[in-house]
């Protein structure tokens, strides 16, 4: 039987106060022309959020051995494209909503114009996060992270999602859509803590793919439960949009049992997944909890 001592809040705490100081590194500061927009890309990104794209690629690299040193580029670079597509996603012609992270949302705050530049700005700065490190498999990682933030991931799935607004989905319509717009990013940031590593066997590649499609999906789900099911100031943005938006979701189309259910079974399933794997496993078992029972 597997004996652990691994507790996920202390180490998800420090990973997280690791990126965050990556992150202001990485950031121009705030008195450095032009100011405006640097400050409106401080303000989207830093202080705010629960970092857990970071925490799967920190978490993905101890699965592999390397060193959380070796993974702060993919960590710093998948949080900078999450952070755009929440700028981009907030604004008027997206999902139009004022609020994020419980505050006023990038563009209500300094303006349409500057958030679009926020957005563009912060993606290819998460590029150079990689570009500017020694990784080995550097050029993958930059690979891997395009993918899935292009026509054939997050920005994919946005645009297949404005389409299908006020339609009935089905399943695997709606599941599709999410591989896109929100699983993508998930794998992205999964795998990229993986090629951190100077090698990876294609068996661990495998089961990190699979893993990380499975919490893509649980994210996604529980989002759409949280959604119906919270209020405002708990989940730090505008609850019940999804109704009001006539979008197709998980609990519009299972319910709210059928959806939890499913939740369930990732879980189980993906801790399935690591139970050949030892300690070194744990994070990504802690992050797996973390998604599917997450309470906002």
């Amino acid at each position: 039987m597997r004996i652990s001592s691994f507790t996920f809040e202390p180490w998800a705490t420090v990973h997280q106060q690791r990126v965050e100081q990556a992150l202001d590194r990485i950031l121009p500061l705030a008195d450095i022309p032009p100011a405006t927009l640097h400050a409106a890309m401080r303000y989207a990104v830093l202080g705010g959020g629960k970092r857990v794209r970071a925490l799967l690629s920190y978490a993905s690299a101890e699965l592999v051995g390397a060193p959380a040193s070796s993974a702060d580029a993919a960590a710093v670079a998948v949080e900078l494209i999450h952070a755009f597509s929440l700028v981009h996603d907030d604004m008027p012609c997206m999902d139009d909503d004022d609020l994020r992270r419980g505050k006023p949302s990038c563009h209500k705050q300094y303006g349409d114009a500057t958030a679009l530049l926020v957005g563009d700005a912060l993606q290819s700065l998460a590029f150079q996060s990689i570009a500017e490190t020694n990784a080995p498999q550097a050029l993958k990682q930059v690979q891997v992270l395009a993918q899935a933030t292009g026509s054939r991931g997050m920005c994919g799935g946005q645009s297949i999602d404005l389409q299908s607004t006020g339609q009935l989905l089905t399943r695997n319509a709606l599941e599709t859509m999410h591989q896109y717009k929100t699983g993508a990013l998930i794998r992205a940031a999964t795998l990229l803590g993986a090629y951190a590593a100077e090698d990876i066997s294609e068996a661990d590649l495998h089961l990190l793919t699979h893993y990380s499609e499975n919490m893509g999906l649980a994210f996604q789900v529980v989002d759409d439960i949280l959604d119906a099911t919270a209020d405002t100031q708990t989940l730090g943005k505008t609850a019940g949009k999804d109704a009001l938006q006539e979008k197709s979701t998980y609990v519009s189309l299972l319910g709210i049992d059928e959806a939890n259910a499913l939740v369930k079974r990732l879980y189980e399933q993906t801790l399935q997944l690591l139970a050949g794997f030892d300690n070194q496993a744990d994070p990504l078992r802690g992050i797996a909890r973390f998604i599917c029972e997450r309470p906002f």
